[in-house]
């Protein structure tokens, strides 16, 4: 049910913003037949096109919201004519709604980027229609408290409705900042099933393979823009290393510690050839910054192998053009590497508000190797209780063990 659930919710989504403009009317409803589908499915079995099903379904539902609001009376007469065709349309001949997937995907992603909403607001409510992630998960991805986040959907909404933003192409002169920031959306849908941010799991495969999916429409809708194709080929390059990322017990294992003959080939090919297509254009963004750093590591037979100049290289262009605490984080990894762990630890301290748990994990691997293993202790130990993933937690508090032996 879950997996079928994000392959089709935007499809639902956009079909019922089409007939009405509220978006909690159209999730409430589409939850709705979510709900219907875990009762008559297992009983009935799986409709030959689920999608269809889920649009019908939440159709009804929406249509039956809206006549029980008195103040709707207008919106009940076009939702009643839109059921009529509907029927016509589906239920006569059993043909799924005719929807264009991709475009609603694409359509979906830029409303939820409207310049009304700030940058923040827009990646916020964008995971939570079109990515499917809980308010919990969007929360720990922006370093916020739970509540605090669901207050700033509820507002997105409010903003948007107020505004009058309907579901639809933008007008063109705002497409740059859009796919903008849908690129960012789709990237931390990525980041957060390659690396979950809580829980037992390290990797949640459908959150990697739903982000893959909007990489690939992103590209597909716009294929020119090299930024689109720089992310598909980032995401392509990091998702090969997924087979070697856990152990047999589903524990973590670092990228210099996996058995690279378990990468995925097809997708470095498919990542690489992608770059090769893209960077020569010119305008290099920090989406293609990144794969090219991906590339490195994805090339190289061996951890020892690895071009760490190229590297430190690539991530001082990338620290030029989007600086960000991540960007800190392996720049003060690549710079460990190449010129010692002192001089990384330096670039490490320009961090300002350490709350995210990666920095105290880089700081404890470069105070281990500068000798200062107390230091490194209290970084790991700090790292484990700042993260919510169990299994990295076990993967530390390993690490002070090995310390302590």
């Amino acid at each position: 049910m879950e997996a079928v659930w994000r392959t089709h919710r935007t499809r639902v989504l956009g079909a019922l913003l089409r007939r009405h403009g509220d978006a909690r009317d159209c999730e409430d409803a589409a939850q709705d037949a979510l709900l219907a589908a875990a009762e008559q499915w297992p009983r009935d079995g799986l409709p030959d096109d689920p999608g269809a099903w889920l649009v019908r379904v939440a159709s009804r539902r929406l249509i039956d919201r809206v006549r029980s609001d008195g103040a709707r009376k207008a919106r009940e007469e076009v939702a009643v004519r839109e059921e009529d065709a509907l029927h016509r349309g589906v239920l006569m001949t059993h043909e799924p709604e005719p929807v264009t997937v991709p475009d609603d995907v694409v359509e979906m992603m830029l409303r939820c980027c409207h310049p009304v909403l700030s940058p923040s607001s827009r990646v916020a409510l964008t995971l939570r229609a079109v990515g499917g992630l809980t308010t919990r998960q969007i929360a720990a991805g922006f370093l916020v408290p739970e509540a605090t986040m669901a207050q700033r959907i509820s507002r997105a909404r409010a903003t948007l409705a107020a505004g009058g933003a309907t579901f639809g192409a933008p007008d063109p002169t705002e497409l740059p900042e859009r796919r903008a920031a849908v690129r960012h959306v789709v990237s931390l849908v990525f980041t957060e099933g390659h690396q979950r941010s809580s829980g037992d799991t390290v990797v949640d495969r459908a959150f990697v393979e739903e982000a893959l999916r909007l990489a690939r429409v992103l590209h597909e809708a716009c294929p020119e823009d090299p930024e689109n194709a720089g992310l598909l080929a980032l995401l392509l390059l990091t998702a090969a290393r997924t087979p070697a990322r856990t152990d047999a017990a589903g524990d973590l294992v670092p990228l210099d510690q996996q058995d690279r003959r378990l990468w995925d080939q097809a997708l470095i090919h498919e990542g690489v050839h992608l770059l090769e297509v893209c960077l020569p254009r010119g305008g290099v963004g920090q989406f293609q910054l990144q794969a090219a750093v991906a590339a490195v590591h994805a090339e190289a037979a061996s951890a020892q192998d690895t071009d760490w100049p190229q590297v430190l290289a690539l991530y001082r262009l990338l620290d030029a053009v989007a600086p960000s605490a991540a960007t800190t984080v392996a720049l003060a990894t690549a710079t460990a590497e190449v010129e010692g762990a002192v001089a990384g630890l330096v670039v490490l301290d320009g961090i300002q508000d350490p709350r995210w748990h990666r920095v105290h994990v880089v700081r404890g691997h470069l105070l281990a190797r500068a000798g200062d293993l107390d230091g490194a202790r209290r970084s790991w130990a700090e790292a484990a209780k700042l993260t919510r993933s169990i299994r990295e937690q076990r993967h530390l508090n390993g690490l002070i063990e090995e310390l302590d032996r």
